[in-house]
C-alpha cells in the first residue's frame, strides 16, 4: 500500500471569522457522553461556500447557516488528520454577518483533555464522575466545533443543563437558572472577548470557601466535599495576588469573580482559564495541620502564577504558540515577584536561583537546548515547548530585564503593553517595544543572541557556552 502523503500544516482560513459562540452543553455523567449545540455569530469577510473550523471526536448531526439572505443547509466533511471539519454549502455566503448553527454529540473522554471525565470518591465511599475541561493548547475542539487558534478571539455565552444536585461552573457568574425537574439549566454571563483555550466549564460535587477583595471581586476556592478548610490558604493568596497585579499593572481585573478549583484527575499542574482556574488537588489544597511549609510555599507560587496569566495571556494573548514563552516566562517571573513582596519570610529569590535559574542553565547547557522562542507549526509541536526553557529560562531573562531597566520603568512598560493590546493578540517584539519606550534603553537589541558573533569569535563557539549565551531567539546583526 502506498504511503499517504502528509499535508503541510496550515492555519485556518480567515474568510469567515467568529464573533460570538452561544454554547449549550448537556453532559450525562452516567453514560459519560454529552450533547452540544452552538450558534456561532460570524463575519463573512470574503465570499465562500465553505466554512472550515476545528473539531475532534465530535459527530455533527445538524448544520445550517442563517443570514439576512435566508437559511442554507450545510454538509459536513471531516478531516481527522488536520482536526478540522468543513461545512460546505451549495451557494456562496454573502459578505457580512450571519450565524452558523451546529448540533453535535461527544464523549466525556478519559484523555484528561477537552471535555473529559474526572473520577472521584464521595465522603460515603461511592465512586462518581465529574465533567471538567482542559482546552490548552488545542483541545477546545474536543468540546465544540470552533476556531481553535489563539488569535481568533470571540465572546462566549455558555449554558449548562446539569443534574440538580451538581455544582456547575464556567468562566463567568450565573445569569439565570431554570428548574427542569431533576435538572437545572444554568445560563452564564457573556465572557470578554478571548481565545478558545481559555474557555472552561465544570460539572461535579464541590464545596467552597469565599472572600471578596477590596475591589469587590468575589474569590472562591472550590474543593472536594469535606475539604473546604483546605482551601483557605489558596483563598488568602488569591485575594492578595489579584489585588497586587491589579495595582502593579494599573489595569483592573475585568471579571466579577475569581474561582479556583481542585480537580481529582488533572494532567497539567494548573490552568489559567479566565475566572475559573483549575488545579491539581496537591497544588491548591493545604491541610492546616499536616502540610509542610514547602508545600504551602509551592501552592502560593502556583496560585500567583495562574493569576498573573489573567492579564498576561488572557487579557493580552500571544498571536500564535510560537510566542508561548511570552505567557509562561512572564507568569513564572511574576509569581516570584509577587511572593517576594507578599511573603518576604520565604526568601523567594534564593529559591528562584536554586530551582528556576539553575535548572534553566542546566538544560540550556545541553546540545538539545533551544532558544526561548521557537517557531511552531502544527499543534502537535506545541507540547514540546511547554518546558523549562519556556518557563525557567524565560523568567530568568525577564528578571534580568527587570533589573536592567528598574521596577518603575518595568511597570510603566507593562502598563503600556497591556493597555495597547487589551483583548487582542501580541508578539514578543511588541513587549520589547513597550519596555524600550518606557525605559529609553535598547531592549530589542540586547534581547537577541548575536549569532554573527559566534561565527567570528572562536572563543565562544564552544557548544555549551554558545547554548548558555543565547537569550530570546537567534537574530540577525542588529541595525545601528
Amino acid at each position: 500500500m502506498a504511503a499517504v502523503e502528509k499535508k503541510p500544516f496550515q492555519r485556518l482560513p480567515t474568510k469567515v471569522i467568529p464573533k460570538n459562540y452561544d454554547l449549550h452543553i448537556t453532559p450525562d455523567l452516567t453514560a459519560l457522553t454529552f450533547l452540544g449545540k452552538v450558534s456561532v455569530t460570524v463575519t463573512v469577510k470574503e465570499q465562500t461556500n465553505v466554512i472550515k473550523l476545528n473539531s475532534v471526536d465530535i459527530k455533527v448531526s445538524t448544520c445550517h447557516f442563517k443570514s439576512a439572505s435566508g437559511t442554507l443547509e450545510g454538509k459536513v466533511e471531516y478531516d481527522e488528520t488536520a482536526e478540522t471539519i468543513s461545512v460546505i454549502f451549495t451557494q456562496q455566503l454573502a459578505i457580512g454577518e450571519g450565524s452558523l448553527l451546529l448540533e453535535y454529540a461527544g464523549n466525556l473522554n478519559d484523555l484528561m483533555k477537552g471535555f473529559y471525565r474526572s473520577k472521584y470518591t464521595t465522603p460515603s465511599g461511592e465512586e462518581r464522575y465529574a465533567g471538567v475541561t482542559q482546552f490548552e493548547p488545542t483541545d477546545a475542539r474536543r468540546a465544540l466545533p470552533c476556531w481553535d487558534e489563539p488569535a481568533l478571539k470571540a465572546t462566549f455565552d455558555v449554558t449548562l443543563c446539569v443534574p440538580k444536585d451538581r455544582t456547575a461552573l464556567s468562566n463567568m457568574p450565573e445569569k439565570s437558572v431554570k428548574d427542569l425537574g431533576d435538572k437545572r439549566e444554568i445560563v452564564f454571563e457573556r465572557t470578554p472577548i478571548m481565545s478558545t483555550y481559555l474557555l472552561a466549564f465544570i460539572v461535579g460535587e464541590y464545596e467552597f470557601v469565599e472572600e471578596k477583595d477590596k475591589y469587590g471581586v468575589l474569590h472562591r476556592v472550590y474543593t472536594p466535599l469535606g475539604k473546604k478548610e483546605q482551601g483557605k490558604w489558596a483563598l488568602e493568596v488569591s485575594v492578595k495576588a489579584l489585588t497586587f497585579y491589579r495595582e502593579y499593572f494599573d489595569i483592573p481585573y475585568p471579571l466579577l469573580k475569581m474561582d479556583l478549583i481542585a480537580i481529582a484527575d488533572f494532567a497539567a499542574g494548573a490552568m489559567e482559564n479566565w475566572g475559573l482556574v483549575t488545579y491539581r488537588e496537591r497544588l491548591l489544597l493545604i491541610d492546616p495541620l499536616q502540610s509542610s511549609l514547602m508545600t504551602k510555599r509551592r501552592v502560593a507560587l502556583v496560585v500567583a502564577h495562574e493569576l498573573a496569566h489573567q492579564w498576561f495571556g488572557n487579557l493580552v494573548t500571544m498571536e500564535w504558540w510560537t510566542h508561548l514563552w511570552l505567557n509562561e516566562g512572564f507568569a513564572t517571573f511574576m509569581q516570584y515577584h509577587f511572593t517576594h513582596i507578599a511573603y518576604p519570610e520565604y526568601d523567594i529569590w534564593t529559591l528562584f536561583v536554586d530551582e528556576t535559574l539553575s535548572s534553566a542553565l542546566a538544560l540550556d547547557g545541553m546540545a538539545s537546548s533551544h532558544p526561548i522562542e521557537v517557531p511552531v507549526g502544527h499543534p502537535s509541536e506545541i507540547d514540546e515547548i511547554f518546558d523549562i526553557i519556556s518557563y525557567h529560562k524565560g523568567s530568568s531573562v525577564l528578571r534580568m530585564l527587570h533589573d536592567y531597566i528598574g521596577d518603575d520603568d518595568f511597570k510603566k512598560g507593562l502598563n503600556q503593553y497591556l493597555t495597547k493590546y487589551s483583548y487582542k493578540n501580541a508578539e514578543t517584539e511588541d513587549l520589547w517595544a513597550s519596555l524600550e519606550k518606557a525605559s529609553g534603553k535598547p531592549i530589542q537589541k540586547v534581547s537577541y543572541f548575536p549569532a554573527y558573533v559566534v561565527q567570528s569569535t572562536p572563543i565562544i563557539s564552544n557548544t555549551r557556552l554558545y547554548r548558555s549565551l543565547k537569550l530570546y531567539k537567534f537574530g540577525p546583526k542588529p541595525s545601528k
